[in-house]
């Protein structure tokens, strides 16, 4: 049986999906691993990487059948490497907020929203500061396109992972040239060896041939997969993200949450300002998409999660993980719409929607306050998409029309519940399928399927729709009126709480 192979490296796992000739899941494997706070800035080894490919793959039965694969991986960030592909500083990762200044600049000097976990963030703020390695830049890349170099020799990646290092001009596929003929001026002055075209990876769209697993690759996997398996190109989180819900096209969109949360709106014409907290990236095939990015979904959530099976161990109950999610997320449903007034903030790290550079999670209530089970965890599920809720707002008054938004991540796990509150902080109706859990891998598998199957000049919107979702069904939720009205209140008192995370984090 052909199959094609979804790899996504995850903030919290490693993961490989194949699909068959259906586009259906057959086989699946996992690594977890975890950031780490290193000297000031948020990494993982690249040794890592190898380690949890490894793991991952060699769960995944009938290797020797994928037809197709591609790799996927966490947006932004920065890995800087000289001519010989050596690493230069250690990876920089889209939970850094250490490029406030660079990203400041640069937004003014485009005329356009970059944010600090952008790659050309991250290399001008190594600029400003003067560091070493910038003189010795042959490449920079994202994870993905650095595995995918890895594994096929092309120094390539998809144009939507593209937008999240570089603006992106959607007529031509490529970086934007009047920006980039801007950052070279910018940095003129400096005496760098390289131009930004010099050292940024090359740009391709869903479909395009983007190299085979050569036989250094295939070492570089302990030979889990053959030599000579065709790659899509390289993608990030986002784009798997919009492909395996089917939110390609203009006023669809979805959302993925689990670690992050973020919202990817297909735009009909482009916002009318810019705006700090909407980022402008593309779709795997180039169209302009609104983008809200939040660093804070369910960590906080998890962590209670925890504690809360922690005290039901003490009175000898022995609820597995997966019950206490579902029965703390069901348990939510019985809470007053706005929450009975209990307020949690749920960041962890800082947050760039909210002008957050770190962040102290904290939980705060008024003397009557309706403090119960179900209110407190129903706060913990509304404040994992309350910063989203403020970026989409922004987009509601800039007219952008959606007509449907497809949830996928752990956060839509368990049905209905955050299907609801997610339909009420955007006001739109909110549908999960069956592979709803399954999210970037399961996208960049279909990515792979693409390249495969693709007939003639197919556009990935039509082989989605008529192909690989033609009669799906999944579960969609409209908006409840008073669960959008009590969101709406919570999200006030929400916004007044910041107050406090602001004072929190400068005191604490």
């Amino acid at each position: 049986m052909n199959t094609c192979l979804g790899i996504e490296l995850g903030s919290t796992r490693i993961k490989a999906v194949t699909i068959d000739g259906g586009f259906k899941p057959v086989s699946s494997g996992d690594y977890t691993w975890a950031s780490r706070y290193e000297n000031g800035v948020w990494t993982y080894p690249l040794e890592e990487v190898w380690t949890g490919l490894k793991s991952a793959l060699s769960q995944v039965e009938n290797r020797d059948g994928i037809a197709a694969a591609g790799v996927s991986a966490m947006m932004h960030g920065y890995l800087a490497f000289d001519k010989d592909w050596r690493l230069l500083t250690p990876f920089r990762t889209w939970q850094n907020t250490i490029t406030g200044q660079a990203a400041a600049e640069l937004t003014q000097l485009f005329g356009f929203n970059i944010p600090q976990r952008w790659s050309i963030a991250h290399l001008y703020q190594a600029v400003l500061n003067g560091e070493y390695h910038v003189s010795q830049i042959a490449h920079i890349t994202t994870l993905a396109g650095y595995i995918h170099y890895k594994l096929t020799g092309i120094n390539a990646v998809g144009v939507g992972e593209a937008s999240g290092m570089f603006p992106i001009d959607s007529a031509v596929m490529d970086y934007d040239a009047g920006m980039i003929g801007k950052f070279d001026a910018l940095v003129e002055n400096r005496a760098l060896p390289w131009t930004l075209e010099d050292i940024l990876p090359d740009v391709l769209p869903a479909g395009a041939d983007a190299g085979r697993l050569t036989e250094a690759g295939s070492r570089m996997l302990d030979g889990l997969l053959p030599a000579g398996i065709p790659f899509a190109p390289a993608e990030g989180d986002a784009g798997t993200g919009m492909t395996a819900t089917n939110a390609v096209a203009p006023r669809t969109g979805n959302v993925s949450a689990g670690t992050s949360i973020f919202s990817m709106v297909v735009l009909e014409k482009p916002l009318e300002k810019v705006y700090e907290e909407i980022d402008l990236v593309t779709t795997p095939t180039g169209a302009p998409v609104a983008m809200v990015h939040c660093n804070n979904c369910t960590n906080d959530t998890n962590a209670w999660v925890n504690v809360l099976g922690e005290t039901a161990r003490l009175f000898g109950a022995e609820p597995s993980t997966g019950e206490l999610y579902t029965r703390l997320y069901e348990k939510s449903l019985e809470g007053d719409p706005d929450c009975g007034g209990v307020l949690v903030c749920n960041y962890l790290a800082g947050e760039g929607v909210t002008h957050m550079d770190a962040g102290r999670p904290l939980m705060a209530r008024a003397p009557e306050t309706r403090f119960t089970l179900a209110n407190f965890f129903r706060s913990q599920l509304y404040s994992t998409m309350a910063t989203l809720k403020i970026g989409m707002d922004i987009l509601a008054e800039e007219g952008v029309a959606i007509d449907s938004l497809t949830g996928h991540g752990g956060l839509f796990k368990t049905p209905v519940v955050g299907q609801s509150y997610m339909a009420a902080a955007c006001g739109a109706p909110v549908t999960c399928m069956e592979t709803a859990g399954e999210g970037g891998p399961y996208g960049m598998a279909l990515l792979a399927s693409f390249l495969l199957y693709r007939e003639g000049g197919e556009s990935l919107e039509d082989f989605l729709a008529k192909k690989v979702f033609a009669g799906t069904t999944g579960s969609t939720i409209q908006p409840d009126p008073a669960c959008v009205a009590g969101f709406n209140t919570y999200i006030q008192r929400y916004k007044a709480l910041l107050e406090v995370e602001k004072t929190a984090v400068e005191k604490l």
